[in-house]
């Protein structure tokens, strides 16, 4: 892979006209977008947000936007001279983010702090300062792909499925998504790393981040538990088809709808049992058979739609869906439930739907385009 063999935007200007801030991650694939742009001669501005203290952020390895990575992001503007920021952000990551994960986790749902930190920092905040600098466009290094018709832009899914992060920019704008540039939606990660060492980037063998960026070693329940002590508090396991009590949990955020092991029930039940349900306001684990899993209706909430047809009124529409980031989209129907909720209903059945989590929509006939998506407030 060259750069050379890749299109240059086309922003309406000479590109040493034309300023794009990159949101630099510290990773190689906001390292490469901001390299590339730079090579193809516009006039680049990196920023890297500082989004939590140093001290956690260095001990999780690999973590995004940690001392290391702002470190490294900086190695890249020198390599390529183009100017380099950091912002701090850490108070309104910590109110914005890191809180809204504890709560969801606390009122029983199972939260996505991803697709809240492009929503509420990256593509709200980090948009803002882009302007501040100048910039007529922000690039970041996210797998989706964007075209534009008549100065409006159409988000896909990225090209390489395997990396395809489309999922977690569900809630991004139509005034977001013009503004935005994403130079590696139709390449592939190994195109990604070619073109790293390419431009010799200190970031061209790096490790690609894991997990939760802001959980030290992925134990996100030692962080709850840290935030709100009370979160260990014990309850009743109850059998979902019987209401019998089965046992005791030992604090639901330790718990996921779908999960088998770890329950600590004594042994010699008929079937395996996996958690169904989580019931924070009695502070109870429901627990049953496999099929209890199963949910064909998904309700959701906070829409943000994408799509050219109006679906405010109460007709039911065809689309795609996926109700988890490893999941292909599946054939359904959305509808208008009120004025903030509505009804997907699947062609088939779909396991271990959680609420928090979100239903991302696809066009039912292109099945590449982004439409939108809500989050999950109950199935059925």
């Amino acid at each position: 892979m060259h750069p050379k063999d890749l299109p240059i935007p086309q922003l309406g200007d000479k590109p040493e006209n034309t300023r794009i801030a990159v949101a630099m991650s510290g990773g190689v694939d906001s390292s490469v977008v901001a390299a590339l742009l730079d090579y193809q001669g516009f006039d680049v501005v990196g920023i890297t947000l500082q989004l939590y203290d140093h001290g956690l952020a260095t001990a999780k390895k690999g973590a995004c936007c940690a001392g290391q990575d702002i470190y490294d992001a900086r190695k890249v503007a020198d390599k390529c001279g183009f100017p380099h920021f950091v912002l701090d952000y850490e108070s309104r990551f910590s109110e914005r983010v890191i809180d809204d994960f504890v709560d969801t986790y606390l009122n029983g749902q199972t939260p996505i702090p991803c697709v809240k930190c492009n929503q509420e920092v990256k593509f709200k905040d980090l948009m803002k300062a882009a302007q501040d600098f100048g910039a007529v466009r922000m690039a970041t290094g996210h797998y989706i792909q964007s075209s534009y018709i008549n100065s409006k832009a159409y988000l896909y899914r990225g090209l390489d499925q395997q990396r395809d992060q489309s999922y977690f920019l569900f809630t991004t704008t139509q005034e977001q998504a013009n503004y935005l540039l994403f130079p590696l939606g139709g390449l592939r990660k190994n195109d990604v790393r070619e073109l790293a060492r390419f431009f010799g980037l200190v970031t061209a063998e790096k490790p690609d981040s894991q997990d939760i960026c802001f959980v030290p070693q992925g134990k996100y329940s030692d962080l709850i538990i840290k935030k709100r002590p009370d979160a260990l508090k014990l309850g009743d396991i109850i059998h979902i088809e019987t209401n019998e009590i089965l046992g005791q949990h030992k604090g639901l955020v330790h718990y996921t709808v779908g999960q088998r092991k770890g329950l600590g029930l004594p042994g010699g039940t008929e079937k395996p049992l996996f958690v169904i349900k989580l019931d924070s306001k009695n502070n109870c684990l429901y627990v049953g058979d496999e099929a209890y899993l199963s949910k064909k209706d998904v309700f959701i909430k906070d829409l943000n739609w994408l799509g050219d047809t109006d679906i405010t009124n109460k007709t039911s529409m065809p689309i795609m869906v996926k109700v988890r980031s490893t999941r292909e989209p599946k054939q359904a129907h959305i509808i208008r439930c009120d004025e903030n909720f509505w009804k997907i209903t699947l062609v088939e059945t779909e396991k271990s739907v959680s609420p928090g989590q979100a239903a991302v929509l696809y066009d039912f006939h292109k099945q590449e385009r982004l439409l939108g998506g809500g989050w999950i407030v109950d199935a059925q």
